[in-house]
């Protein structure tokens, strides 16, 4: 077996597998209304029934194990880690599916299990998640999405959406498709070749201020305003090759339904059919590229140079993974476009009136400052709390100007745990 290296339990303190024995552990296999399944392990404590349960989920992360469960099971609560239909899937994610799962989640912990309170907990991705499906929830029937961006199921509509009782945003991103639209290379010529660029558009280029990480960049306020307008740009004109391929598949559908379509040739049918089932994926290049990254004084904050993906992004950008990569175009309207997706935190958290805590990390490079008080200002809630982890990461590991101050976990779930006591019995 391979052996963890030495200074691991130095960098990630907590072990997950050291949880304590004696918890209660149920692992459980879901199913959404439209069949979808997911999985979760509810976590209980060793003595006792908690009457609140906190739920964490992700729209395609493993939360199963979320760092927080043991912290929560200490305080005396149950703990939910739940993993959607799209574990480890973002090129198919509909954001609308994803709805479903977290109804059949909440909907199981209430009935079945008979929690009295749930609490939503929103970390990273999973922040733009809750707040889509409170905001949903909490919609009449007869408002609500009635498909995604692309067309198509799920209508919202015509589902139950159980709510829940509090929310946490926790390094929370404004959504998916605003995380993607900060970072796409704006001097992308050409959407099918990964090298071709504009190089007055080039941030990774000298004669517009990089330097090489870890030196710090900076960019002038010129160059700035042009790379965001461009930006939005290459998001549109990637909706618009999404669209067209979704409107080329409606097409061959429209074809198959027609009255003379059984009278035409083999060959035509045979193609109608399989270009009405087979979605054309869409390679998204080069999604590592926010001025953020490189120059420090844009959204000041702890943070060091560099992503939560990589510290030299200037390489990663170029690498064969990277957020969105590979999508259908369904996938990139509802989940990874800033301009066509619904899970938008500045669109749901107005909708949000549950009590709301709001906790940014000081060393975040992807979740800056300035998302944390948006998130915060947005909140529909008329308890909400703000709060700002010193030394910490966006994974919550020790990170930034402040690192000295040790592990920031224990810190962070102090807040989390004191906040959620106040408000909901364990």
């Amino acid at each position: 077996m391979p052996k963890a290296p030495a200074d691991y339990q130095a960098r990630y303190p907590i072990d997950f597998g050291d949880i304590d024995s004696a918890v209660r552990q149920h692992p459980v296999q879901l199913y959404a209304a439209d069949l979808g399944k997911s999985r979760g392990i509810l976590y209980v404590p060793a003595k006792g029934k908690p009457r609140t349960v906190v739920i964490m989920a992700h729209p395609r992360g493993d939360f199963s194990t979320h760092y927080s469960i043991p912290f929560w099971v200490e305080a005396g609560f149950a703990a939910f880690g739940f993993n959607t239909r799209y574990l480890n899937n973002d090129a198919m994610m509909l954001h609308e599916n994803l709805m479903l799962d977290m109804a059949a989640g909440i909907r199981w912990l209430r009935e079945e299990q008979g929690f009295e309170k749930i609490v939503m907990l929103g970390n990273s991705g999973g922040g733009s998640l809750f707040a889509y499906y409170d905001a949903q929830a909490r919609t009449p029937v007869g408002s609500r999405r009635s498909a995604p961006p692309g067309g198509g199921p799920p209508d919202l509509n015509k589902f139950d959406l159980p709510t829940a009782d509090g929310y946490i945003a926790l390094a929370a991103h404004p959504g998916q498709g605003m995380v993607l639209l900060s970072c796409l290379d704006a001097s992308v010529v050409d959407e099918s070749d990964p090298i071709a660029s504009d190089p007055a558009l080039d941030m990774y280029d000298e004669r517009n201020g990089f330097k090489t990480p870890p030196a710090e960049t900076r960019y002038s306020k010129e160059f700035l305003e042009r790379y965001r307008r461009v930006q939005i740009d290459r998001c549109a004109r990637i909706d618009a090759i999404a669209r067209r391929h979704i409107a080329e598949a409606n097409l061959a559908r429209a074809e198959m339904r027609a009255e003379n379509f059984a009278k035409s040739s083999s060959e035509h049918r045979s193609y109608a059919a399989r270009r009405a089932m087979a979605p054309r994926y869409m390679i998204v290049y080069r999604t590592q590229a926010n001025p953020n990254y490189l120059d420090l004084s844009l959204d000041p904050s702890e943070r060091a140079v560099g992503s939560i993906i990589s510290p030299r992004p200037d390489i990663a950008n170029y690498s064969a993974f990277g957020l969105g990569r590979i999508v259908t175009p369904d996938a990139w309207l509802s989940t990874w476009s800033g301009l066509s997706s619904y899970a938008k935190m500045a669109i749901n958290l107005p909708k949000v009136t549950v009590p709301t805590l709001v906790v940014g990390a000081n060393g975040d490079q992807d979740i800056f400052i300035s998302h944390v008080h948006g998130e915060f200002a947005a909140s529909g809630a008329g308890d909400k709390t703000l709060a700002f982890i010193d030394g910490a990461d966006h994974f919550m590991r020790t990170g930034g100007a402040k690192s000295t101050l040790g592990d920031p976990r224990p810190r962070l779930m102090k807040v989390l745990t004191a906040w959620t006591q106040d408000r909901f019995p364990a």
